[in-house]
């Protein structure tokens, strides 16, 4: 077990919200093992998708900014572990690494932030919403047309402070992120799911090993959620089979009523003119042909240039 004299090792990104999922692994793994919280050391490093804040994700390579850099100091031994929120993981992960532990999930829903009253359908016409979200801003305008909506990038405070300054009318948050961080008094409206499906993964953190580290291996089963693991199973499988990025507008929310899965999905056009939505049901422990199966009924409906830019 480690010691605070020779810590396991956690890899993080910088923003509050990523030290907040980092802290909350660390205190999940104290607990399960009655080990001090010094025995556990927090790695702070800085991704590309950190130190590029002026250009669009698509621009600079899409997902894997947020996560390389890290993965790099987990494969040379530097971390011992790596705590990532799941939205930004790309679906296959280096070779010498395994992304198979999920703590439980938050609240999946997206916030509409204002400091205007009302949601969404109260936007006046031709209002500016701020998003770099491919997928909120594809979703966005395949509801209201009429509205503009630029570029905002950074962590949840830089937006916030973008907003204030009158740059947008509204963006979009994640809801689990203002809830992670306990920011009550931002004012938002959650978005619920039959208004715009979230990200694939959304809510859900993930904590990275290597693969031949059996004490990782060990130490995490021990704080696994396995009904989050299910979920992200069928959702993964589903963006894997479209090949999603940064660079393409895919929504995907799974849930899980009793032993049954019920996994929705939606592909947009990048400028919202049209969007394909479906679902299936079936075993939960048949999330992976889930994933997969919708993902190809959705690809069988779409125009072969459907994620192109019009």
């Amino acid at each position: 077990m480690p010691t605070p004299a020779e810590p396991l090792k956690i890899g993080t990104r910088g923003s509050p919200l990523a030290l907040a999922q980092a802290y909350e692994t660390r205190a999940r793994l104290s607990a399960a093992f009655s080990l001090p919280e010094e025995a556990f050391e927090i790695v702070v490093i800085k991704t590309t998708g950190d130190k590029v804040l002026d250009r669009p994700l698509k621009e600079i390579g899409g997902k894997g900014l947020f996560t390389r850099e890290i993965e790099d100091a987990l494969l040379d031994g530097g971390i011992d572990i790596a705590v990532h929120s799941m939205k930004d993981m790309p679906t296959l992960q280096p070779e010498g690494l395994i992304l198979d532990t999920y703590l439980p999930r938050e609240d999946t829903r997206d916030a509409f932030v204002s400091p205007f009253p009302g949601g969404m359908a109260d936007l006046p016409q031709g209002a500016v919403v701020g998003s770099s979200s491919l997928r909120r801003r594809a979703q966005l305008l395949n509801r209201r047309p009429d509205l503009q909506v630029v570029e905002f990038r950074g962590n949840v405070q830089t937006r916030m402070k973008k907003l204030s300054e009158g740059v947008a009318r509204a963006t979009f948050l994640a809801m689990a992120g203002l809830n992670r961080l306990k920011m009550d008094d931002v004012a938002r409206v959650a978005v619920e799911h039959e208004e715009m499906l979230p990200a694939v993964a959304q809510g859900a953190i993930g904590i990275e090993r290597r693969i031949d580290d059996p004490r990782a291996e060990e130490m995490l089963a021990a704080i696994h959620d396995g009904p989050t693991g299910r979920r992200l199973m069928a959702e993964r499988s589903f963006l894997l089979r479209l090949d999603g990025s940064c660079e393409t507008p895919i929504a995907g929310l799974a849930l899980l009523e009793g032993d049954e899965l019920w996994l929705r999905g939606e592909i947009l056009r990048p400028d919202g003119s049209e969007s394909i939505s479906g679902e299936l049901r079936g075993p939960a422990s048949d999330g992976q042909a889930l994933g997969l199966a919708l993902a190809a009924e959705l690809l069988g409906r779409a125009p072969k240039d459907f994620f192109s830019w019009r």
